[in-house]
């Protein structure tokens, strides 16, 4: 069967697109903020040689690392009100909701950076009598930022895609405007086709970027 598209229906109905995009983009920047910061400290605590900080995060990590981030979407935006009492607006939600577990995957990737640090660094700091403190802010964050980058940027990328998710609890974000447009023009494959256009033309670019740091370290190592 045969499908005759008409891109015409989106004509005059670009508004309700473009914001949903600015929903998109305060989500997906609002849980990086909160993954590349957080997250470090995440990390800190799952390498820390205390158990009782140790245990905590490493249970925090594994739970959104294995767990769909869609239940966690729903779970946080319906649970947490119930169970906590604590109620926010749906941008701020959303935010949170995408946060944790962005944190989670960033904590993994500022681990993996940190173990790449050489050893004779962290011995020069003892020789230099560095405390953890300086050590952590002068040698190991630096060097971790670069050995991580590429794996964070690429981590922004997928919760900007996955910020998608937050439609299904009413968020006006790009998909839920997307949907919506659907149906009052039923014309989904073509709204659709258009929302998957955006996506592809935010993440696109990053990606590139992404591609380049990583020829850069390789070479870099090489040499």
């Amino acid at each position: 069967m045969g499908y005759d598209f008409d891109f015409s229906v989106l004509m005059g109905n670009f508004g309700p697109l473009l914001e949903g995009l600015q929903t998109t983009l305060l989500l997906a920047l609002g849980a990086n903020v909160l993954g590349l910061t957080i997250g470090f400290l995440v990390c800190l605590m799952a390498m820390a040689p205390f158990w009782i900080l140790r245990f905590p995060a490493k249970m925090f990590i594994e739970f959104f690392r294995c767990t769909p981030v869609l239940i966690q979407v729903v779970w946080f935006f319906y649970c947490v009100p119930i169970l906590f009492n604590v109620y926010f607006d749906a941008i701020t939600m959303g935010i949170l909701a995408l946060g944790l577990n962005l944190i989670a995957f960033n904590a993994e990737a500022y681990r993996a950076g940190i173990q790449a640090v050489p050893k004779e660094h962290h011995d020069a700091c003892v020789a230099l009598g560095l405390g953890t403190l300086k050590k952590t802010i002068y040698v190991i964050f630096p060097q971790a930022i670069r050995n991580a980058t590429p794996v964070l940027m690429t981590n922004g990328i997928t919760i900007l895609q996955q910020s998608a998710l937050v439609a299904i609890v009413a968020v006006s974000d790009l998909m839920y405007a997307g949907k919506i447009l659907a149906t009052d023009t039923y014309r989904p494959l073509e709204v659709y086709t258009a929302v998957a256009v955006i996506y592809l033309l935010m993440s696109l670019p990053i990606s590139q970027v992404v591609t380049i740091i990583e020829r850069r370290q390789d070479a870099s190592v090489e040499h």
